[in-house]
């Protein structure tokens, strides 16, 4: 692969604490992405904010304002992963569809492109920059305006099961599904707005665990040990 969105868990990078950040585990991701630049793949990256704001559970916010702090929460999330990147040794910037004064720069694909002709990691903070549509929706839009070959989704799960494995022990796991059978069976891989996004765009996706060793090397390598969702 040449360009990849790796999509990250707010929750996930926590660690065990469930909130804020765990940095050993943001390092652990941190060298395996430089693992792939320096092979000479091209790395976007969007951050979760689930670690700091989960603002559809608050019944008392506008959902609006409850979506613009979560917004917030993953311009944190991106600053601090992008430091902890940089103490790696990689080279990285934080863009955003809003201003945020100088902690950011404006999204535009040209900007992209260029950073990436300089070796840098670019993360995508702060989503669409409109309320209800998710990080989800967020990485699907921007890994279809880069071009990336496929979207890399770490999550605290390792695949794309027919149930809750939490809830059904008996859950099955498939190592590789259809977009449009995720899409009937309501899997909820994704939100419904980015499967759709991924259908019409034939973005595939690898979904895998954050806690497999290696297991964003593999996953852009084409070894997958979670589920291979196809276009």
């Amino acid at each position: 692969m040449k360009r990849v969105l790796l999509k990250l868990s707010g929750e996930a990078l926590a660690g065990a604490k469930k909130t804020g950040f765990d940095e050993p585990t943001v390092t652990a991701v941190a060298k395996q992405v430089k693992t792939l630049v320096e092979e000479g793949i091209k790395v976007g990256i969007v951050i979760g904010g689930g670690n700091f704001w989960r603002g559809r559970s608050s019944e008392s916010i506008d959902r609006t304002k409850a979506d613009q702090i979560g917004m917030l929460a993953t311009v944190m999330n991106c600053i601090y992963v992008s430091e902890i990147f940089r103490s790696q040794g990689m080279m990285t910037s934080v863009l955003t569809p809003f201003q945020c004064g100088e902690f950011t720069k404006a999204f535009s694909k040209d900007r992209v492109s260029k950073y990436f002709d300089h070796n840098m990691v670019v993360f995508f903070a702060g989503g669409t920059g409109h309320p209800y549509f998710s990080t989800d929706t967020a990485t699907v839009l921007r890994a279809i305006e880069i071009e990336a070959d496929t979207i890399l989704l770490a999550k605290a799960v390792d695949g794309v099961y027919d149930s809750d494995p939490k809830d059904n022990p008996d859950a099955k796991k498939y190592d590789e599904i259809s977009i449009q059978e995720v899409i009937d069976r309501k899997l909820g891989v994704v939100d419904m707005t980015a499967s759709i996004m991924c259908m019409e765009n034939k973005m595939p996706m690898q979904v895998f665990s954050l806690n497999e060793r290696d297991g964003i090397v593999n996953a852009a390598h084409g070894i997958n040990n979670g589920t291979k969702v196809t276009v």
